[in-house]
């Protein structure tokens, strides 16, 4: 173990998507945290990879500058430098994870490799109030849905998972069915608060145990609003915010009850959420009114941990840090 007499400062890299992403902390206190997002992608209505690891290679170097003058560090005083390896995007993955590898070799500092769920997860460690272990997450995002036994910051079970889409796929997915811009999901909950959510009444799958499918949501979706405009070619318009109401409440309720399943079973209290859709309203209002009920205490992270940020590979780096938990500078990143 390192001298914990002397401060800790982790210099992290986040770049699996379409963000570049870097933050400095010092003992587990963020110091800063910076995001540069990629507007190429909205012509596109969606993330093009190709694009997204150009435009990281363009964003790397003055993100970084900039996270380490807000932090008013200098690179002399960083003790490890922390990246995301997985999973995520390879082309992404790979500007990032060579840009922290070569920071390291040129330093002569630890390099840190973060698994980008992992990652989510632990966002809920900083700042106060915090989680005690072992706590319950429920980890939702674009492309993985799942709820974690979160023992320590090194320990985590994955008691349930998607068996096929994630709920953020739902989100955004229907956003385009709607004509909604990319990135649809904010749009959703806009229009969502000026709707009512009890409208539209959308199945819910009936998958056994603490696993997820959200594959025939979308399907149903789809098919309502194709025999409803058929009928009528004004209908999305007409009725947006009770739409967007109807498919939001039913994903929300879908999370929520396999969230109230898992306390059950594992008899846990301690319950966060985490993940780009943790941002969502209706799920952060609905947990913390279903824990409040339920007896549970319940952490939601602030909304700049909940997407795709550095500061969240910076806890989790922090925690590998302690642990003396290096990777070698042949590690490489892995879409999966």
């Amino acid at each position: 173990m390192p001298d914990n007499s002397e401060p800790v400062t982790i210099l992290a890299i986040e770049s699996s998507c379409d963000d570049t992403a870097a933050a400095v902390c010092r003992d587990g206190e963020m110091l800063s945290n910076l995001v540069a997002g990629q507007q190429v992608h909205l012509k596109w209505g969606g993330v093009v990879p190709e694009l997204a690891s150009r435009a990281h290679m363009q964003h790397m170097v003055p993100v970084v500058d900039t996270a380490l003058k807000e932090a008013g560090i200098g690179l002399p005083e960083i003790d490890a430098i922390a990246f995301t390896r997985s999973p995520g995007l390879i082309g992404s993955l790979l500007v990032g994870a060579e840009f922290a590898k070569s920071l390291a070799y040129a330093l002569g500092k630890p390099l840190v490799a973060v698994d980008h769920m992992q990652a989510h997860v632990l966002a809920n460690l900083i700042g106060t109030p915090r989680p005690t272990f072992p706590f319950l997450c429920l980890t939702v995002s674009g492309g993985h849905t799942q709820i974690v036994v979160c023992h320590s910051p090194d320990q985590l079970e994955v008691i349930g998972k998607t068996g096929d889409d994630a709920a953020g796929e739902a989100f955004d997915k229907t956003a385009k069915i709607l004509g909604l811009p990319y990135p649809g999901g904010p749009l959703i909950d806009r229009h969502g608060k000026q709707g009512n959510g009890e409208r539209f009444l959308f199945p819910e799958p009936q998958i056994p145990g603490l696993d997820f499918s959200f594959s025939g949501l979308k399907t149903a979706i789809l098919y309502f609003i194709q025999r409803e405009t058929a009928a009528n070619p004004h209908f999305v318009a007409e009725n947006l915010a009770d739409i967007c109401a109807s498919v939001q409440h039913r994903i929300v309720t879908i999370l929520l009850n396999k969230l109230k399943k898992a306390a059950v079973q594992t008899g846990i209290k301690e319950v966060c959420i985490a993940g780009g859709v943790s941002a969502n309203s209706h799920l952060r209002t609905e947990l913390t009114r279903l824990g409040e009920a339920l007896g549970w205490n319940t952490y939601i992270p602030d909304f700049s941990y909940c997407t795709d940020n550095a500061a969240m590979i910076a806890i989790a780096g922090y925690y590998k840090y302690l642990e003396q938990d290096f990777s070698p500078l042949s590690v490489v990143p892995s879409a999966r």
